[in-house]
């Protein structure tokens, strides 16, 4: 296990976090990185002592990973199950779900502020880039597709958010920290595809936001038609009922 000095969780991100927060965010992202492997059994007593903490925010950190899967309650301990190619699939089609589900709610309001914010948090982006920060380049991303989603004002579409981005923003810290040092030139590609999402969302474009579905996830291309015909019926859907 990392020593407690090579924390890979932001400690800046966690000024006021509870220390049961402390210990799910660090070892979330052990697990997801591989530091802590599949098949390992966590005690509570050892992780007590690594954390510096009593075993209450331990348990409370253990319950929050058993619920997204990713360690299995025993009374050994707790056994890293960690995550599988599939379940990585998985939150990445509800992801797209909701961001093509977003925009067509999008379509139907007024965008201006949102846009202005977006064009804010794109520079932070740019800043980050030319300072190789990508632990401020990882927030501001984050940051971007959550001021979308809130923009709709969908209480349910924010609450799976919200159940996604902690293991979403572990994956991006992650991938980003390996870019910045050995594949920097991704970030022109990915400040070129939030633009699109900018530009999308102030034409009202779907085509436009189609193609940056595609762009943001290239793994999983295929998915994208599908999904967005999907969201396009629904919206249909839901306009034939109000009419």
């Amino acid at each position: 296990m990392t020593e407690l000095n090579e924390f890979l969780y932001p400690s800046k991100w966690l000024s006021k976090a509870s220390a049961g927060d402390r210990v799910t965010y660090e070892l979330r992202m052990r697990i997801i990185s591989g530091q802590i492997e599949s098949g390992t059994i966590l005690s509570e007593n050892k992780l007590a002592i690594d954390f510096a903490v009593s075993r209450s925010p331990i348990r409370e950190a253990l319950k929050i990973l058993a619920s997204e899967n990713m360690i299995r309650l025993e009374r050994m301990g707790a056994v890293v199950i960690g995550l599988s190619e599939k379940e990585i699939e998985e939150i990445y089609d509800v992801r797209l779900l909701i961001e093509s589900f977003v925009f067509e709610r999008l379509v139907r309001i007024d965008t201006n502020e949102l846009i202005k914010e977006l064009s804010k948090i794109l520079e932070m982006m740019k800043v980050a880039i030319k300072y190789s920060d990508a632990d401020e380049f990882s927030y501001q991303d984050v940051l971007f597709h959550e001021t979308i989603i809130r923009a709709v004002n969908h209480s349910y579409i924010l609450m799976i958010w919200n159940n996604l981005k902690p293991v979403m923003e572990s994956f991006i810290l992650l991938s980003m920290r390996v870019r910045i040092k050995e594949k920097v030139e991704d970030f022109t590609r990915i400040i070129n595809n939030h633009e699109l999402y900018i530009e999308a969302i102030r034409t009202k474009d779907r085509d436009l936001m189609s193609k940056s579905l595609h762009e943001n996830f290239d793994d999983v291309q295929g998915k994208v038609e599908d999904l967005w015909i999907s969201q396009q019926m629904l919206s249909k859907g839901v306009v034939q009922q109000n009419d």
